[in-house]
Formats: C-alpha cells, structure tokens, sequence
C-alpha cells in the first residue's frame, strides 16, 4: 500500500469521491501544510496555522496508480483558483499535492505540464507541488460526512455533481455502491 495525500477544497468533497475509486483503501480527512501540530477545524479556519482541509488516501497502487489518482484530483476540482472552491474561499481550501517521495513530484509536475501545455486550462494551475510532512486525522464529525449527511443541501448540491462526474468520466475505476 501507498499513501497520496492531496488537498482540494472542502475534504468532505474529496473523501467522497476518492473513497469510490477501485484501489483506494482508505480516505481520511484531515489537515496538512501548516505549522501547527494537531490543530483543529476551527484554528485552520481562523488562518492562522497555514493548513489546507486535505485528505491522506491509502490505496494500492497494482489496482490505481499514483497518476491516475491525480487525475481525478485535477478533473474534479478547479486547479486555477488561488485559495477557493467555489463558495469555499480562504487558503485552507487551496490546491495542494503533497508529495511522499520524489517519484510523486515528479508525476505530479508532469502531469501539471502536461495538463498546462494541453490548454484545457484557460488560467494557470496554481495548485502546491510540496514535501509531505505531516498529515492530522480531522475530528469524527468531519469522517464520512456525505455517507452520514446525504441529504444535506451542501451534499445534494456541491457533493453530489462531483461524485456524478467522477461517474461520468472514470467509470471503469469505480468501485460499485455496496463496496464503498
């Protein structure tokens, strides 16, 4: 197993689709990128310890690779959008690829080539190729918020559409209902 630990907007997003991927073993939410040790939801809110709202993924890497497990990340959120996602503004929702090793960095800056001199950007990718440092589980509330709260209107109208494209568009590497 390997470990890939990616920030994109709101975790509650990206834990619901990345734990609908074949090869992911787990998905936790949790924070990383900042300088403080084992902050909370509301001091990463407050701005003042640096961390993004990120997940650490645990997946096999025989079943998905590092790559496309990066292509989702890019396909699934805006990478042009300095410190946003949609509605979601401040820099604990900025893009971050948090990367274990140098094998990671640098599928991460090709694929960002790649995707850059492809053009289906029309503004830069702005999104963080960094060293993983540290990874801090976020509180119970925040694990599995979509599974236990899908008729939230933040689930039924930001969640939902992505998991819709994630379907759409990686069919083929999704794992069925009943094995998520």
């Amino acid at each position: 197993m390997e470990k890939a630990t990616l920030a994109g907007g709101c975790f509650w997003c990206t834990e619901a689709i990345f734990k609908r991927l074949k090869g992911v073993e787990d998905v936790i939410p949790g924070y990383a990128g900042g300088t403080r040790e084992n902050p909370t939801y509301d001091q990463i809110h407050g701005g003042a310890t640096g961390h993004a709202e990120s997940i650490q993924i645990t997946f096999d890497p025989k079943v998905i690779s590092f790559e496309k497990l990066l292509k989702v990340f890019f396909k699934l959120h805006d990478p042009t959008t300095k410190d946003r996602q949609g509605n979601d503004v401040g820099p604990q929702y900025r893009s971050v690829i948090f990367c274990h090793d140098e094998k990671q960095k640098e599928i991460a800056e090709m694929l960002i080539k790649d995707l850059e001199d492809s053009g289906v950007y029309t503004e830069p990718i702005v999104t963080e190729v960094v060293p993983y440092t540290a990874f801090y589980p976020a509180e119970p509330e925040h694990r599995e918020f979509y599974e236990r709260n899908p008729n939230s209107p933040y689930c039924m109208f930001v969640i939902d559409p992505k998991i819709t494209k994630l379907y759409k568009e990686f069919g083929e590497d999704t794992k069925k209902e009943e094995e998520i």
